[in-house]
């Protein structure tokens, strides 16, 4: 679905409550945890997307410009009946292919420039809230690279919230080009180290090969390492597979889980099977 399919109709007031750094200050790019109360009108659930309305192009007659976030938090009701919510933004810059020149991106920096106190409008939600599984032993695998790690953030909030007596498995497989890109995993907000203790969660980290040069995650060394197990997994009918991150991650695991499978044929069959009954959910743009 474009961009420019998505229906705004539905607008929301917010106010910033809070914005701090949450990658690595030695990191090449810089992120951002953003915290803000939306209108009590508005509802989100997690695994769901909202939208950003930054000011546009002025000068091409762009009243706005708008952009997709996941949420990264289990959102919250205040007393007078706000939601409390937070998203992860990563600041851009993009190379025009003709000129060389560097240009901000517009909503990212519009976003990472707000202050507390200021004013914003969202939009949405959109997307499928993330399916909670019925059974106590289901196995979870979340497979995120980047800023595709935020759902998942949320999600592991609100299961180990409202799941105590979840006995399953959940794997997180992160992925980044270096150690020091992984968000929320590190000595600036590490909130997953509240799980690390639980016997049911482990996270795995997917770094690229050539860190500077390649922006395609080592999927395969993270994988292939627990093969056996995620072949068994996958092939099970309580598991349970959430992808998210940038669009061309489905085609990278593609290659990664055949091989883990044995074949394509096998693969996609399973693949199949867990899209028909609801197992795999993307999150992806």
């Amino acid at each position: 679905m474009r961009l420019e399919d998505y229906d705004l109709s539905r607008r929301y007031d917010a106010e910033v409550l809070d914005s701090r750094r949450i990658s690595a200050a030695e990191a090449k790019d810089e992120v951002r945890d953003i915290q803000f109360e939306v209108d009590g009108r508005f509802d989100v659930q997690v695994g769901q997307n909202i939208g950003v309305l930054a000011p546009g192009r002025q000068e091409i007659g762009q009243d706005h410009h708008f952009r997709l976030y996941s949420i990264a938090d289990v959102p919250q009701r205040t007393d007078d009946g706000k939601l409390r919510l937070s998203i992860c933004v990563r600041r851009c810059y993009y190379i025009d292919e003709f000129s060389g020149e560097r240009y901000p991106g517009i909503a990212s920096n519009y976003l990472c420039d707000l202050k507390p106190g200021d004013k914003l409008t969202v939009t949405g939600p959109y997307g499928q809230a993330f399916p909670i599984p019925a059974e106590n032993d289901a196995t979870l695998i979340m497979i995120g690279a980047g800023t595709g790690i935020a759902p998942f953030r949320a999600f592991m909030k609100h299961f180990y919230q409202q799941r105590p007596d979840f006995q399953g498995r959940i794997w997180l497989f992160h992925g980044g080009d270096t150690g020091l890109d992984l968000l929320y995993r590190n000595r600036e907000v590490d909130d997953f180290a509240l799980y690390y203790d639980r016997e049911t969660f482990e996270a795995f980290n997917a770094l690229s090969e050539r860190p500077g040069w390649s922006e395609t995650t080592d999927w395969a060394a993270a994988m292939h390492a627990r093969g056996e197990e995620l072949e068994r997994w996958l092939s099970e009918p309580h598991t349970y597979v959430y992808v998210a991150g940038l669009e061309r991650i489905i085609d990278e695991l593609d290659l990664v889980l055949a091989e883990v499978a044995g074949s394509n044929r096998i693969w996609f069959r399973w693949k199949d099977d867990l899209k028909a009954e609801g197992r795999w959910v993307e999150l992806v743009y």
